[in-house]
């Protein structure tokens, strides 16, 4: 079973309340908590020694991404972060100026995005880190940015450059807050969620969560980083870039639809404001059936899937 199969197994199980906006199935839960201008986010994530790191990674870097990944769900949201609760587990005769150096690493970019870390838990692991992030952040009322609001028709965003992540990008990636922020205030706008398995995973789950049963790829538009392009040409792991693009997982990108008549402006206006972030239009989205991509006179399915956890 597969994480994607697990989850859907689960979610009808799950139980809810008045308080609940949108539950399971988007980047965030949108909560009522009685605020009159906004609704609250709430987020968890976990990063895992030998899954989402490596045991000679630098701790300060294990830290930073830990808390990132959960700021890149608040930002496909449109949201603002506020505080989050930190879960470690640790085996036994851990380092403890190693779990100092991860904490430094994880509060250099709170105090950037002005998030209070106001607590957590600690736990025995039996051999490796573990490292949770549950975070809090605001939205303003009704207005949250979700992955169900997308149509037929839709031009398909993509900001930043995707694959070869594993290059050092999936640690250092700078979540784009500002530029979901900015997404929430944009006339035109229609889903919005981060990247995080890669483009042929996740797209596949936007499209379900709108009810939206195709879609068409340019292969020429997608952007593909040097670090793909490089893989592409080395050692055992080598994958096309095409391919390493759209499959490899961990680019934190914004991917995201833009109602007909408004992809000028969006990029224009994109350009003017985030002028050192690429935005690209990929494609669209379909009344087919399934994903396409259009490689000059050839047409293809989109590649399978990107990072499944179980799989």
């Amino acid at each position: 079973m597969t994480e994607t199969e697990l989850i859907a197994h689960l979610k009808p199980l799950l139980p809810t309340n008045d308080f609940v906006v949108n539950g399971a199935g988007d980047d965030c839960a949108v909560l009522e908590l009685g605020s009159p201008d906004t609704q609250t986010l709430f987020k968890t994530d976990a990063v895992v020694e030998g899954i989402h790191f490596t045991a000679d990674t630098e701790p300060e870097r294990v830290g930073r991404k830990a808390l990132a990944r959960c700021l890149s769900d608040i930002a496909a949201m449109g949201g603002t972060p506020t505080a989050g609760v930190v879960t470690l587990g640790l085996p036994r005769g851990f380092e403890p100026e190693r779990i100092k150096a991860m904490y430094r690493g994880l509060n250099r970019l709170a105090a950037q995005h002005q998030v209070a870390v106001v607590g957590g838990e600690t736990t025995t692991t039996p051999g490796t880190w573990l490292i949770n992030v549950a975070l809090l952040g605001t939205v303003p009322r009704g207005r949250a940015l979700l992955r169900s609001a997308a149509k037929p028709g839709d031009a398909l965003f993509v900001s930043g450059d995707l694959g070869g992540s594993i290059a050092g990008k999936h640690l250092d990636f700078e979540p784009r807050l500002s530029e979901g922020r900015w997404l929430l205030e944009c006339a035109g706008i229609g889903a919005v969620m981060d990247l995080s398995d890669g483009l042929a995973s996740d797209l596949p789950k936007l499209l379900a969560a709108s009810g939206v049963s195709g879609a068409e790829l340019h292969k020429s538009a997608v952007p593909i980083s040097r670090e793909a392009r490089e893989r592409g040409r080395t050692g055992d792991l080598a994958k096309p870039p095409f391919v390493a693009a759209v499959t490899d997982g961990e680019d934190f990108e914004l991917l995201f639809t833009v109602r007909p008549g408004h992809s000028v402006r969006v990029l224009d206006e994109w350009k003017a404001r985030f002028p050192s972030v690429r935005l690209s239009c990929i494609g669209k989205l379909t009344d087919g059936a399934g994903i396409l991509v259009r490689d000059g006179g050839r047409v293809q399915p989109l590649p399978p899937h990107g990072y499944e956890h179980f799989a």
